[in-house]
């Protein structure tokens, strides 16, 4: 197994430091993207974009998740995380190698706080970080 959440795999996870562009403007981390498409209020993803961490990112979209734009179900949440690892995928050689690496191992974003996202507190949660991750792997593999 491949977990990630720091360490050496920490290129998976959207709070590592790589930049990514996206809709033809820079952006810090894939975090930062992830929280600001949850909007349509410019001035909100405004704050997003410019903020100094991935951490704040997410608290910033936290602060306004009585505003997240209509329609910003599971179904959507996955398919806009897939294009957002897949640019970042696409922009790295690194990461590309670095999963490449995992051979057929299966990937898990090790997080104890994240049931969806993560495997979760007692490791039964969804994994849908790593199953993107998997999926571009075979894509690419």
């Amino acid at each position: 197994k491949i977990l990630f959440l720091g360490g050496r795999w920490n290129c998976f996870s959207n709070f590592s430091s790589y930049a990514i562009s996206w809709n033809n403007e820079s952006w810090m981390t894939s975090e930062h993207v992830y929280q600001a498409e949850k909007f349509t209020d410019e001035k909100i993803k405004s704050e997003i974009k410019s903020t100094k961490s991935a951490y704040d990112a997410k608290m910033i979209a936290n602060k306004y998740k009585d505003q997240i734009k209509s329609g910003w179900d599971d179904e959507k949440r996955l398919k806009i995380m897939e294009m957002i690892i897949r640019a970042k995928l696409e922009q790295h050689p690194h990461i590309r190698k670095k999963l490449l690496e995992t051979g057929d191992r299966e990937i898990i974003e090790n997080s104890k706080d994240d049931f969806f996202w993560g495997w979760g507190e007692n490791h039964t949660g969804l994994n849908y970080h790593g199953k993107i991750w998997m999926k571009l792997r075979e894509e690419i593999g």
